[in-house]
C-alpha cells in the first residue's frame, strides 16, 4: 500500500522536494504572443481561450466580467498542471490537497468576505431559496450554510480525487506487465483507452473548477 500511493509522494529529498519543480515549466509551455505570424500551437492556445472566455461570459454578470482574466488564468495553470502529470517521471500537483485547497480557498473567502461586506442582504437571501415552506426555513437556512461552507473543500477534494483515482487506476495496470510479460498484449489496449480518458478527464475537472467557481461569482 505504501508502494502504490508513492507515486503521490512529492518528497524526493530530505533536503529539497524536487517533484514540485514541475510546476514551472508550465511558463515555457505557453506560446509567446511576440510573433509576427501566429503558429499552430498558438493558434491552439487561442481557440482554447476563446471557446472558455465565451463560457465564462455565459455564467458572469455584467458586474462581474472583471473576474474572466483570473478565470482564464486558474483554467490555463489547472490544464497545464494536469496534462503535465500524464507524462512519465513527472509529478502530478494536483494531486495533493494542498495545491487544490491553495487555488479554491482564496477564491471562495475572497467571494465570501466581499458578499457579506457590499451585498449583506443578497446573501442573506441566498440561505433561503425561493418558494421553500414556513416551516422549513429554519434548515433550510443551516443547509445552505453548511453548503457554503464546505464549498471549497468540495472545489478541491473533486480535483484532487479525479486526478488520484486515474493515476492510480494505470499504475496498478502497469505493473502487471512487470510479474507476467505474457499479459502486456494484453493490458496494453486498457492502458492506451485510460490514458484518452484520464486526458479528457484532466480537460473536463479544470473547465468544472473554474465553471463552479464563476457560478459562486454571481451570488455576491
Amino acid at each position: 500500500m505504501m508502494n502504490l500511493f508513492s507515486i503521490f509522494d512529492p518528497s524526493t529529498s530530505s533536503n529539497l522536494s524536487l517533484n514540485w519543480i514541475s510546476i514551472f515549466p508550465m511558463i515555457f509551455i505557453i506560446p509567446s504572443w511576440f510573433w509576427a505570424i501566429p503558429s499552430r500551437y498558438q493558434m491552439m492556445w487561442k481557440i482554447i481561450f476563446s471557446k472558455i472566455l465565451s463560457e465564462i461570459k455565459s455564467n458572469l454578470s455584467n458586474k462581474n466580467q472583471k473576474f474572466i482574466l483570473l478565470f482564464i488564468s486558474i483554467f490555463s495553470s489547472i490544464l497545464l498542471f494536469n496534462c503535465l502529470g500524464l507524462f512519465p517521471y513527472i509529478f502530478t500537483p494536483t494531486s495533493h490537497i494542498s495545491l487544490s485547497m491553495l487555488m479554491a480557498f482564496p477564491i471562495w473567502m475572497t467571494l465570501m468576505i466581499k458578499g457579506w461586506v457590499t451585498s449583506f442582504n443578497k446573501m442573506m437571501t441566498h440561505l433561503v431559496p425561493l418558494g421553500s415552506p414556513l416551516l422549513l426555513t429554519s434548515f433550510m437556512v443551516i443547509i445552505e450554510t453548511v453548503s457554503n461552507l464546505i464549498r471549497p473543500i468540495t472545489l478541491s477534494i473533486r480535483l484532487s480525487a479525479n486526478m488520484i483515482s486515474g493515476h492510480l487506476l494505470i499504475h496498478l495496470l502497469s505493473a502487471i506487465p512487470f510479474n507476467s510479460p505474457m499479459m502486456f498484449p494484453m493490458i496494453f489496449p486498457i492502458m492506451f483507452t485510460l490514458m484518452i480518458l484520464e486526458s479528457a478527464v484532466a480537460i473536463i475537472q479544470s473547465y468544472v473548477f473554474i465553471t463552479l467557481a464563476s457560478l459562486y461569482t454571481n451570488e455576491i
